[in-house]
Protein backbone atom coordinates (compact mmCIF):
# COMPACT_ATOMS: atom_id res chain seq x y z
CA UNK A 1 0.00 0.00 0.00
CA UNK A 2 1.31 3.44 -0.89
CA UNK A 3 1.60 6.44 1.39
CA UNK A 4 -1.45 8.40 2.49
CA UNK A 5 -0.90 11.76 0.83
CA UNK A 6 -0.35 14.85 2.93
CA UNK A 7 -3.10 17.40 3.51
CA UNK A 8 -2.36 20.67 1.68
CA UNK A 9 -0.31 23.05 3.79
CA UNK A 10 0.20 20.67 6.72
CA UNK A 11 3.49 18.85 7.17
CA UNK A 12 3.65 15.74 9.35
CA UNK A 13 7.00 15.20 11.06
CA UNK A 14 8.51 12.46 13.20
CA UNK A 15 10.10 13.32 16.53
CA UNK A 16 13.48 11.67 16.88
CA UNK A 17 12.48 10.55 20.38
CA UNK A 18 9.80 8.33 18.82
CA UNK A 19 12.37 5.67 17.91
CA UNK A 20 13.92 5.44 21.40
CA UNK A 21 15.89 3.35 22.40
CA UNK A 22 17.19 3.67 18.85
CA UNK A 23 19.17 6.80 18.05
CA UNK A 24 18.78 10.01 16.09
CA UNK A 25 20.14 8.62 12.76
CA UNK A 26 17.61 5.76 13.03
CA UNK A 27 14.81 8.33 13.26
CA UNK A 28 15.93 9.94 9.99
CA UNK A 29 16.04 6.55 8.30
CA UNK A 30 12.59 5.56 9.62
CA UNK A 31 11.04 8.89 8.62
CA UNK A 32 12.44 8.58 5.09
CA UNK A 33 11.29 4.98 4.65
CA UNK A 34 7.78 5.66 5.96
CA UNK A 35 7.17 8.89 4.05
CA UNK A 36 7.16 11.56 6.76
CA UNK A 37 7.60 15.15 5.62
CA UNK A 38 10.45 15.90 8.01
CA UNK A 39 11.67 15.59 11.57
CA UNK A 40 11.64 17.31 14.92
CA UNK A 41 14.97 16.82 16.65
CA UNK A 42 14.66 16.26 20.39
CA UNK A 43 17.98 17.39 21.84
CA UNK A 44 19.09 14.69 24.29
CA UNK A 45 22.30 13.12 25.54
CA UNK A 46 22.69 11.51 22.09
CA UNK A 47 25.66 13.46 20.61
CA UNK A 48 24.10 13.42 17.13
CA UNK A 49 21.03 15.31 18.38
CA UNK A 50 23.33 18.11 19.61
CA UNK A 51 25.48 18.47 16.48
CA UNK A 52 24.06 20.82 13.84
CA UNK A 53 26.59 19.77 11.19
CA UNK A 54 25.84 16.05 11.58
CA UNK A 55 22.11 16.77 11.56
CA UNK A 56 22.57 18.74 8.34
CA UNK A 57 24.35 15.78 6.72
CA UNK A 58 21.58 13.42 7.80
CA UNK A 59 18.95 15.80 6.49
CA UNK A 60 20.70 16.16 3.14
CA UNK A 61 21.34 12.43 2.80
CA UNK A 62 17.73 11.43 3.44
CA UNK A 63 16.21 14.39 1.63
CA UNK A 64 14.16 15.34 4.70
CA UNK A 65 14.13 18.74 6.39
CA UNK A 66 14.42 19.32 10.11
CA UNK A 67 11.22 21.26 10.76
CA UNK A 68 11.63 21.84 14.50
CA UNK A 69 14.16 21.57 17.31
CA UNK A 70 13.02 20.57 20.80
CA UNK A 71 15.24 22.37 23.29
CA UNK A 72 16.65 20.21 26.13
CA UNK A 73 14.20 20.93 28.94
CA UNK A 74 13.80 17.56 30.65
CA UNK A 75 15.23 16.57 34.01
CA UNK A 76 17.41 14.00 32.27
CA UNK A 77 18.85 16.66 29.92
CA UNK A 78 19.70 19.28 32.55
CA UNK A 79 23.41 19.08 31.69
CA UNK A 80 23.01 19.05 27.91
CA UNK A 81 24.47 22.27 26.46
CA UNK A 82 25.37 23.45 29.97
CA UNK A 83 23.19 24.36 32.92
CA UNK A 84 22.27 27.94 32.00
CA UNK A 85 18.68 27.84 30.58
CA UNK A 86 18.95 30.90 28.35
CA UNK A 87 22.15 29.46 26.91
CA UNK A 88 20.26 26.28 26.02
CA UNK A 89 17.55 28.22 24.22
CA UNK A 90 20.09 30.31 22.34
CA UNK A 91 21.92 27.15 21.27
CA UNK A 92 18.61 25.62 20.12
CA UNK A 93 17.92 28.77 18.12
CA UNK A 94 21.33 28.56 16.46
CA UNK A 95 20.77 24.91 15.52
CA UNK A 96 17.31 25.71 14.17
CA UNK A 97 18.66 28.56 12.05
CA UNK A 98 21.51 26.38 10.74
CA UNK A 99 19.04 23.67 9.70
CA UNK A 100 16.31 25.98 8.43
CA UNK A 101 13.85 24.82 11.09
CA UNK A 102 10.92 27.12 11.79
CA UNK A 103 10.18 26.20 15.41
CA UNK A 104 11.99 25.68 18.70
CA UNK A 105 9.80 23.79 21.19
CA UNK A 106 10.27 25.12 24.72
CA UNK A 107 9.19 23.79 28.11
CA UNK A 108 8.22 26.29 30.82
CA UNK A 109 10.91 26.74 33.49
CA UNK A 110 11.07 24.38 36.42
CA UNK A 111 9.69 26.02 39.55
CA UNK A 112 13.12 26.00 41.22
CA UNK A 113 14.60 28.01 38.31
CA UNK A 114 13.23 31.15 39.94
CA UNK A 115 15.21 33.79 38.09
CA UNK A 116 14.61 32.09 34.73
CA UNK A 117 10.89 31.74 35.49
CA UNK A 118 10.61 35.36 36.57
CA UNK A 119 12.08 36.61 33.27
CA UNK A 120 10.65 33.88 31.02
CA UNK A 121 7.98 35.84 29.15
CA UNK A 122 10.10 38.94 28.67
CA UNK A 123 13.16 36.87 27.76
CA UNK A 124 11.32 34.92 25.07
CA UNK A 125 10.03 38.20 23.66
CA UNK A 126 13.58 39.58 23.47
CA UNK A 127 14.90 36.44 21.78
CA UNK A 128 12.02 36.45 19.29
CA UNK A 129 12.98 39.95 18.16
CA UNK A 130 16.39 38.66 17.06
CA UNK A 131 15.29 35.74 14.86
CA UNK A 132 12.57 34.42 12.56
CA UNK A 133 12.52 31.16 14.56
CA UNK A 134 9.35 30.69 16.61
CA UNK A 135 9.65 29.72 20.29
CA UNK A 136 6.55 27.61 20.92
CA UNK A 137 5.93 26.93 24.63
CA UNK A 138 4.55 23.45 25.28
CA UNK A 139 1.66 22.55 27.58
CA UNK A 140 2.70 20.25 30.43
CA UNK A 141 0.61 19.15 33.45
CA UNK A 142 0.12 19.61 37.20
CA UNK A 143 1.54 17.14 39.69
CA UNK A 144 -1.94 15.70 40.10
CA UNK A 145 -4.80 15.87 37.59
CA UNK A 146 -7.21 18.63 38.51
CA UNK A 147 -4.71 20.35 40.81
CA UNK A 148 -2.88 23.59 40.15
CA UNK A 149 0.45 22.70 41.78
CA UNK A 150 3.02 21.85 39.13
CA UNK A 151 6.76 21.51 38.71
CA UNK A 152 6.78 24.38 36.20
CA UNK A 153 6.40 28.15 36.46
CA UNK A 154 4.89 30.57 35.73
CA UNK A 155 2.30 27.95 34.66
CA UNK A 156 2.16 24.51 33.05
CA UNK A 157 -0.64 25.64 30.71
CA UNK A 158 0.27 28.15 27.96
CA UNK A 159 -3.38 29.22 27.77
CA UNK A 160 -2.86 30.96 31.12
CA UNK A 161 0.21 32.93 30.00
CA UNK A 162 0.49 35.39 27.14
CA UNK A 163 3.11 33.58 25.06
CA UNK A 164 2.99 34.55 21.36
CA UNK A 165 3.29 30.91 20.24
CA UNK A 166 2.42 27.56 21.81
CA UNK A 167 2.83 23.83 21.25
CA UNK A 168 -0.16 21.60 22.05
CA UNK A 169 0.72 18.05 23.17
CA UNK A 170 -2.20 15.61 23.41
CA UNK A 171 -0.43 13.12 25.67
CA UNK A 172 0.05 15.98 28.11
CA UNK A 173 -3.63 16.98 27.91
CA UNK A 174 -4.44 13.40 28.91
CA UNK A 175 -2.19 13.65 31.97
CA UNK A 176 -3.63 17.03 33.02
CA UNK A 177 -7.23 16.01 32.33
CA UNK A 178 -7.57 19.00 30.00
CA UNK A 179 -9.96 19.33 27.08
CA UNK A 180 -7.58 19.37 24.10
CA UNK A 181 -10.16 20.82 21.71
CA UNK A 182 -11.01 23.61 24.12
CA UNK A 183 -7.34 24.32 24.71
CA UNK A 184 -6.72 24.55 20.96
CA UNK A 185 -9.67 26.94 20.61
CA UNK A 186 -8.44 29.10 23.48
CA UNK A 187 -4.96 29.29 22.02
CA UNK A 188 -6.39 30.37 18.68
CA UNK A 189 -3.76 31.86 16.37
CA UNK A 190 -1.09 31.29 19.04
CA UNK A 191 -1.23 27.54 18.27
CA UNK A 192 1.89 27.16 16.14
CA UNK A 193 2.88 23.53 16.65
CA UNK A 194 1.21 20.24 17.61
CA UNK A 195 2.62 17.10 19.22
CA UNK A 196 0.27 14.32 18.17
CA UNK A 197 0.05 11.42 20.61
CA UNK A 198 -2.59 9.81 22.79
CA UNK A 199 -3.22 8.95 26.43
CA UNK A 200 -5.81 6.94 28.31
CA UNK A 201 -6.61 8.77 31.53
CA UNK A 202 -5.63 11.71 33.75
CA UNK A 203 -2.50 11.40 35.85
CA UNK A 204 0.94 10.02 35.23
CA UNK A 205 2.50 8.22 33.42
CA UNK A 206 2.81 10.44 30.37
CA UNK A 207 2.03 7.70 27.85
CA UNK A 208 2.54 9.16 24.35
CA UNK A 209 0.51 6.39 22.73
CA UNK A 210 0.02 6.03 18.99
CA UNK A 211 -2.94 8.33 18.17
CA UNK A 212 -6.23 6.46 18.18
CA UNK A 213 -5.20 4.08 20.96
CA UNK A 214 -6.24 6.29 23.87
CA UNK A 215 -9.04 8.62 24.92
CA UNK A 216 -7.84 11.94 23.50
CA UNK A 217 -9.74 13.62 20.64
CA UNK A 218 -6.86 13.11 18.22
CA UNK A 219 -9.05 12.57 15.15
CA UNK A 220 -11.28 15.53 15.99
CA UNK A 221 -8.36 17.90 16.52
CA UNK A 222 -6.66 16.82 13.30
CA UNK A 223 -9.86 17.32 11.34
CA UNK A 224 -10.25 20.80 12.84
CA UNK A 225 -6.66 21.62 11.92
CA UNK A 226 -7.25 20.36 8.39
CA UNK A 227 -10.51 22.26 7.99
CA UNK A 228 -9.26 25.45 9.60
CA UNK A 229 -6.29 26.05 7.33
CA UNK A 230 -3.70 25.30 10.04
CA UNK A 231 -0.27 26.11 8.59
CA UNK A 232 1.92 24.70 11.34
CA UNK A 233 3.50 21.26 11.68
CA UNK A 234 2.01 18.16 13.29
CA UNK A 235 4.71 16.07 14.94
CA UNK A 236 4.28 12.43 15.92
CA UNK A 237 5.87 12.18 19.37
CA UNK A 238 4.97 8.64 20.37
CA UNK A 239 6.45 6.07 22.70
CA UNK A 240 7.58 2.88 20.93
CA UNK A 241 9.94 1.76 23.71
CA UNK A 242 7.97 -1.43 24.34
CA UNK A 243 7.98 -2.54 20.70
CA UNK A 244 9.25 -6.11 20.55
CA UNK A 245 11.29 -5.49 17.39
CA UNK A 246 12.36 -2.76 14.99
CA UNK A 247 9.70 -4.03 12.57
CA UNK A 248 7.00 -3.56 15.20
CA UNK A 249 8.31 -0.06 15.96
CA UNK A 250 8.19 0.86 12.26
CA UNK A 251 4.64 -0.51 12.04
CA UNK A 252 3.57 1.71 14.96
CA UNK A 253 5.15 4.76 13.32
CA UNK A 254 3.50 3.94 9.98
CA UNK A 255 0.12 3.59 11.72
CA UNK A 256 0.60 6.93 13.45
CA UNK A 257 1.45 8.66 10.16
CA UNK A 258 -1.50 7.12 8.30
CA UNK A 259 -3.93 8.06 11.10
CA UNK A 260 -2.68 11.64 11.17
CA UNK A 261 -2.77 12.21 7.43
CA UNK A 262 -6.15 10.52 7.08
CA UNK A 263 -7.82 12.85 9.59
CA UNK A 264 -6.06 15.97 8.33
CA UNK A 265 -7.42 15.19 4.89
CA UNK A 266 -10.87 14.45 6.27
CA UNK A 267 -10.86 18.00 7.61
CA UNK A 268 -9.49 19.48 4.40
CA UNK A 269 -12.07 17.65 2.28
CA UNK A 270 -14.83 18.77 4.61
CA UNK A 271 -13.70 22.36 4.13
CA UNK A 272 -13.82 21.95 0.37
CA UNK A 273 -17.16 20.12 0.48
CA UNK A 274 -15.64 16.87 -0.78
CA UNK A 275 -16.69 13.40 0.32
CA UNK A 276 -14.91 10.06 0.51
CA UNK A 277 -16.37 6.86 -0.82
CA UNK A 278 -17.58 4.42 1.86
CA UNK A 279 -14.70 2.50 3.42
CA UNK A 280 -12.02 4.62 1.81
CA UNK A 281 -9.49 6.99 3.25
CA UNK A 282 -7.88 9.97 1.56
CA UNK A 283 -6.95 9.52 -2.08
CA UNK A 284 -9.09 6.36 -2.33
CA UNK A 285 -6.93 4.49 0.18
CA UNK A 286 -7.91 3.03 3.50
CA UNK A 287 -6.63 4.73 6.64
CA UNK A 288 -4.41 1.80 7.56
CA UNK A 289 -0.65 2.23 7.98
CA UNK A 290 1.39 2.70 4.84
CA UNK A 291 4.14 0.26 3.97
CA UNK A 292 7.70 1.49 4.05
CA UNK A 293 9.37 2.34 0.76
CA UNK A 294 12.50 0.42 -0.07
CA UNK A 295 15.85 2.10 0.46
CA UNK A 296 18.78 -0.19 0.68
CA UNK A 297 21.69 2.03 1.57
CA UNK A 298 22.60 2.62 5.21
CA UNK A 299 22.44 5.96 6.99
CA UNK A 300 25.68 7.94 7.40
CA UNK A 301 27.08 9.29 10.65
CA UNK A 302 25.60 6.53 12.80
CA UNK A 303 27.02 6.98 16.28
Amino acid sequence: MGHVAAAPGVQVALSTVSVFPERTPDAFEAAARLGYDGLEVMVTADPVSQDADVLRRLSDYHGLPVLAVHAPGLLITQRVWGREPWGKLDRARQVAEHLGARVVVVHPPFRWQREYARDFEAGLARMSEQTDVIFAVENLYPLRAGAEVAAWAPHWNPVEIDYPHATLDLSHTAVSGSDALEMAEQLGSRLAHVHMADGIKPGLPDEHLVPGRGSQPCAELLERLGSGGYAGTVVLEVNTFRAASNAERRADLAEALAFTRHHLQEGALGRMGGQLSPGQGPGGRSGRPAQATSRESASPDRR
